[in-house]
């Protein structure tokens, strides 16, 4: 077909779209189906399906409504609701008019402002109308007239359970109240949420109740700032309390495990003498995350408890029993069929050793036994609860929708007959398409399609085109795999964790083992500065060095007698070159081993961002100057455990992503979303590193600073530090506000290549540096250079083969320093971008005097080839 000229014919679709075809893996038989629905631009999935809400609207799933669905008989076009780029997410859910409001809608996380409206209406309504105010809120006394008279009327002769949550209650209140006068038998209460401050009055007036079997004091002042203080007190002078705050206390017995197994409740809430046989028919006990810490208890036995047969124990420590102790006890109930549990966790590390311990079980963590010794599993969990939105009341329509985004993104790259699209393009289905929740067994596939109507990538469209793969009856829940094509292998189960409440205990246990592991590590021989010993080449080669370059730098200022331009790579003494030499390109350029390269063999251990946190922990496990660093295609369970400590622990959860080996801050993101960062590992391999989120500052803004760093031999080491360096400044003020992690300028230094370049002198910059934070630049610049040496010694150590007498090379070191000024290492890039080095002289910071930018690859090459030491510093 003629360029330009909108498709006609089927044969003309297939031609331009053929590969595509093939990519998405839609059956040949549906190609020309979706030839006719995109030329008719038909969208009539709404004839078939229903997007039905569900968990109060915070849930949306597509059901079939035709009557039945072949396998491989339909295939439907999806639109796109919104594609962008990621850097320019916030901004047009910003600027873009209804976008905010359709991606909230879509996503759920606008319900409470619906609510609002809908209660504003309504207060609208009675406000208009004769009400008489009985929604009004109770005051305290009237609620506890109200349940006074509540339990005269049920013919009880006290009130066991009450509530009085969020009813401003201080502690001159509750002193008024005289509670443990007017409810002596009491059972039960809650205080949830209201201004209590006071340990001493509260554990008073509670050590009152003599039968008090359960207190919820969460959300009053005293329980946030002083909670094990006041937990003790209360503790100390209520014997009988049974549960406190949710969770059990070390005198739990049979009315907290009645609680448990809804046999009590506020409707029932049990006699102050209970019967010696009250849990004889409770079949299911839910004690999931009650800080249980010993379950060897009178009550928990088969003897109280013949007919349980559905037990939970998840997110309790039972650090006082043994694994043996707990199956023990467990196999004793003779009716325990189902049983959830944290894997690994108190009961072991695997599946299969609990299921041969207790062999009445037929159902673990909601699985078929059979189904799980045929997998042969180690770690199971298929109840899966999925991540359902969650958002503060003040926070905006975008930032909500930020948050929420990685439920529903879908992603892809494009790419021509040239190069690849360095960003990829991020999209949300629209609202039928992103109904479709994920299944391991879906009934439904979906691909993304590129559709071209006049043949070329200027005229596309994005859609999504969705099929089923199973015949699909009416009111069956349409579903999809999110993680299709990705195996264990892969990480599958891990990254489901973007989606869904995966088992935290287990990646929290292989995060331990993982930082137990790097701290082990020391390296045992630090390798000793020696003088040089490395030949100079003008002895060896007796007269002027030919160098091969494709740096134009290299060919403009590299003007030294003792060194020569050549454009024959074969004649060329020295090669210098930003390509990669290896064996193809030897052959190809005529290249030998007997020329001096300025690359080292295996030098990947250094440049590429995964291999080298790999090689500095293999030698110093954790040093301080390298951020927790996660290579996410082999460690993201480890990367998940430690999201998880942090996040139980209150500490920071900023992260920075990575790509292996790409430049310039391309692809890469600043985020505190564990999802996120799970789903952005879809664009391509990545490291996740801890960001620093209290750096040094520069007149309020971010600042990096690039070293060079010159190596002669790895054996014996020999490495020099130019004298010039640079700082590379942020322009924006430095900020932690969400809206800030998408502005490049805020958050990144590297403005060479986007942004505005704000050069600065470096020794400007180091004199205002010391003012401003009253420092000495010295002290840090002796800290820089002992990180440096240390990099290049585990280089040295973990991979003695980078050795070759054939390498010299130079390196660009990227070094930010935290809020305590002690550096810390970003990267290491060959054959570094050395622009303004050659284009301004600079002061020497430490000797005064002037260098001259135009003789940089004059003193470089000195170093290297000529053993001088002009302008560079050994290490």
């Amino acid at each position: 077909m003629a360029e330009g000229k909108r498709i006609q014919t089927f044969e003309d679709f297939f031609k331009v779209h053929g590969l595509l075809l093939t990519a998405s893996g839609l059956p040949q038989s549906l190609h020309r189906q979706l030839f006719q629905k995109l030329t008719s631009e038909t969208f009539d999935g709404g004839s078939h399906f229903q997007v039905e809400q569900f968990e109060d609207g915070r849930c949306r799933r597509l059901v079939l409504s035709s009557d039945c669905m072949a396998k491989e008989s339909h295939v439907f076009v999806v639109d796109h609701a919104w594609t962008f780029r990621l850097s320019d997410a916030y901004k047009q859910l910003l600027e873009v008019p209804g976008l905010a409001e359709r991606m909230a809608s879509l996503m759920c996380v606008d319900i409470d402002l619906n609510l609002a409206e809908e209660d504003e209406d309504h207060s609208k309504s009675n406000d208009d109308g004769d009400g008489d105010g009985d929604d009004a809120k109770q005051s305290v006394w009237e609620l506890i007239e109200s349940e006074i008279r509540g339990a005269k009327e049920k013919g009880n002769d006290s009130v066991r359970w009450l509530e009085l949550e969020d009813l401003q209650i201080d502690d001159d209140a509750l002193l008024s109240l005289d509670l443990p006068t007017k409810f002596p038998d009491l059972l039960a209460l809650s205080l949830t949420g209201n201004k209590l401050k006071d340990v001493d009055v509260v554990a008073r007036e509670v050590a009152k109740f003599k039968h008090l079997r359960a207190l919820w004091l969460n959300d009053n002042p005293v329980a946030e700032n002083c909670d094990a203080n006041l937990q003790q007190k209360v503790l100390e002078a209520s014997p009988n309390l049974e549960i406190y705050n949710s969770r059990f206390t070390l005198n739990f017995s049979k009315w907290a495990l009645g609680f448990c197994g809804d046999m009590y409740g506020k409707d029932n809430p049990g006699s102050i003498y209970p019967s010696d046989h009250t849990l004889q028919c409770l079949t299911s006990l839910d004690l999931s995350s009650r800080c249980i810490h010993n379950l060897i208890n009178k009550a928990f036995s088969p003897v109280e408890l013949p007919s349980l047969s559905y037990l939970n124990l998840r997110g309790n420590p039972l650090e006082q029993n043994s694994v043996g102790d707990l199956l023990k006890i467990l196999k004793e109930f003779p009716c325990l069929s189902s049983l959830e549990v944290d894997i690994p966790g108190p009961l072991g590390e695997k599946a299969s050793d609990i299921i041969e311990s207790l062999p009445n079980l037929s159902n673990l963590n909601g699985i078929d036994v059979a189904k799980i010794l045929n997998s042969g599993k180690h770690v199971i969990d298929s109840m899966l609860l999925p991540r359902l939105p969650e958002w503060a009341p003040e926070e905006t329509l975008p930032d909500r929708v930020i948050n929420a985004m990685w439920q529903y993104l879908m992603t892809y790259r494009l790419a021509d007959e040239e190069k690849i699209d360095e960003t990829s393009v991020w999209y949300v289905m629209d609202e039928l398409g992103s109904a479709l929740r994920h299944s391991d067994e879906p009934n439904f596939r979906v691909a993304p399609f590129l559709f071209m109507p006049e043949g070329n990538l200027m005229s596309a469209i994005s859609f999504t085109i969705l099929w089923p793969i199973h015949n699909v009856q009416k009111g069956d829940e349409c579903t999809r795999d999110y993680l299709f094509g990705i195996g264990e292998d892969k990480q599958r189960s891990a990254r489901l964790t973007a989606w869904f409440h995966t088992p935290q205990n287990y990646f929290v246990h292989e995060y331990e083992k993982h930082i137990k592991n790097l701290q082990s590590k020391v390296l045992t021989s630090p390798i000793s500065q020696t003088t040089s010993k490395t030949e100079e080449l003008c002895q060896s080669k007796g007269g002027t060095l030919r160098v091969y370059t494709d740096n134009p730098q290299v060919e403009e200022f590299l003007n030294r007698p003792e060194f020569t331009i050549t454009s024959d790579p074969k004649e060329a003494d020295i090669i210098w070159t930003s390509m990669q030499i290896d064996e193809d390109t030897r052959k190809a350029t005529g290249i030998t081993d007997k020329q001096y390269v300025n690359q080292f063999p295996f030098e990947a251990c250094l440049v590429m961002k995964h291999h080298l946190a790999e090689t500095i922990e293999k030698a110093h496990g954790c040093p301080e100057w390298l951020q927790p660093t996660y290579n996410l295609e082999t460690h993201l369970s480890q990367l998940i455990g430690d999201y998880f400590v942090r996040k139980r622990d209150r500490l920071n959860n900023l992260w920075i992503l990575k790509p292996w080996n790409m430049a310039r801050t391309i692809d890469t993101t600043v985020t505190d979303n564990l999802s996120a960062i799970i789903r952005l590992m879809e664009t391509g391999p990545k490291i996740c590193q801890k960001y620093i989120e209290h750096p040094a500052l520069f007149n309020g803004k971010k600042f990096d600073l690039r070293y060079i760093v010159l190596v002669r031999s790895m054996k014996p080491l020999e490495i020099f530090l130019a004298d010039s360096f640079w700082v590379r400044l942020a322009n924006n003020p430095y900020s932690l506000e969400k809206q800030s992690l998408f502005e490049y300028e805020t958050h990144f230094t590297v403005m060479n290549y986007r942004g505005r370049l704000n050069h600065k002198n470096i020794a400007d910059f180091v004199r205002e540096f010391e003012q401003e934070h009253n420092v000495k630049w010295l002290d840090i610049h002796s800290r820089v250079r002992s990180m440096i040496r240390s990099v290049f010694e585990s280089a040295a150590v973990v991979h003695p083969e980078m050795h070759s007498p054939f390498s010299r090379a130079m390196y660009g070191l990227d070094v930010m320093l935290d809020s305590s000024f002690q550096p810390k290492l970003l990267e290491v890039t060959y054959c570094p971008d050395c622009t303004r080095a050659c284009k301004y002289d600079v002061e020497n910071v430490f000797g005064g005097e002037i260098i001259k930018g135009e003789g940089f690859y004059n003193y470089i090459f000195g170093c290297l080839f000529l053993n001088e030491t002009t302008h560079v510093t050994p290490l």
